[in-house]
């Protein structure tokens, strides 16, 4: 598992757009992954919220590092939908990622995104997505 947790760090310290975002990756397992960011002024839309492509980033990328460390390495997104529950308010924001259905070039994810306030998540998105292996 440590062999895991370092190739999915390497991975994502690799993105130089999650740097630019400030994300983190928490979590990774086998078929799943935890990406958290703190929600600053310059993540927000108009009303204060999380806007809608911070957390439509969040969601691709924890749907992809979940499928692709379901399919063993190298893999990119090849379709995924949102749908957005309620505003995203607090100070941080965690999607969770995990392969639902994984064939030998495919996998199928599901991922949940929350947004933490005074301790309590409250589910602000959910996100469907397939990921397909980039090896060739």
């Amino acid at each position: 598992m440590d062999d895991l947790q370092e190739f999915a760090h390497r991975i994502f310290k690799a993105q130089p757009f999650s740097r630019f975002m400030g994300a983190e990756l928490t979590s990774a397992g086998p078929q799943s992954a935890e990406i958290s960011l703190a929600i600053v002024d310059h993540h927000k839309q108009q009303h204060g919220y999380a806007h809608g492509g911070v957390i439509s980033y969040l969601a691709d990328n924890a749907l992809t590092f979940a499928g692709g460390l379901a399919l063993g390495g190298n893999a990119l997104t090849s379709e995924f939908k949102i749908n957005y529950l309620q505003p995203a308010v607090g100070l941080r924001l965690v999607a969770r990622a995990r392969a639902r259905g994984v064939g030998r070039r495919q996998a199928v994810c599901q991922c949940d995104v929350y947004a933490i306030a005074d301790d309590k998540e409250t589910l602000c998105a959910i996100a469907q997505g397939t990921v397909v292996s980039a090896a060739q």
